[in-house]
């Protein structure tokens, strides 16, 4: 069974950019966390969508809220990518999987699905969104009301 909204987000640490540092979800305790689950560093939406999530990274921020982009792909991959669009918030390498495993954004074939989760500051999962397909994705200002609505659930 996928976990969503009121479960407790499964716990994880992963290594991202900058390289050299691992992120662990527990360690955000007491602060919302965007989990931007993609399928993939250098493609034509997961470029859109992550670019639109770092052109309003400061109001992400002025809510309090923590943005983490996860995919599976290496972390040198990440930093290339990161690098070349000027992203202002970390990507995770989730390599084998086993989170995309755990939060079940993991498709028929094994590629992620285009998926956002926002954790409350207990740890509790507060918004819960899974693509189907990957063309779309949530906007920002979708995300930052599940925010919001996190921070008066949490």
């Amino acid at each position: 069974m996928a976990v969503g909204k009121g479960d407790v987000a499964p716990d994880f640490t992963l290594p991202g950019t900058p390289e050299g540092t691992d992120y662990t979800l527990s360690s955000y305790r007491g602060q919302v966390v965007v989990l931007a689950f993609y399928p993939g560093d250098n493609t034509p939406v997961c470029t859109k969508q992550l670019n639109q999530y770092n052109g309003d990274l400061d109001d992400f921020t002025e809510l309090g809220a923590v943005l983490l982009g996860i995919s599976p792909q290496d972390v040198a991959s990440h930093e290339q990518f990161s690098c070349k669009q000027g992203l202002g918030f970390p990507l995770l390498a989730d390599v084998d999987k086993k989170v995309g495993a755990a939060y079940g954004v993991l498709g028929p074939v094994g590629f992620y699905r285009r998926s956002v989760f926002v954790v409350d500051g207990a740890g509790v999962i507060r918004y819960a969104h899974r693509a189907m397909a990957g063309l779309t994705f949530r906007s920002s200002d979708e995300l930052q009301q599940a925010v919001r609505d996190a921070r008066a659930e949490g």
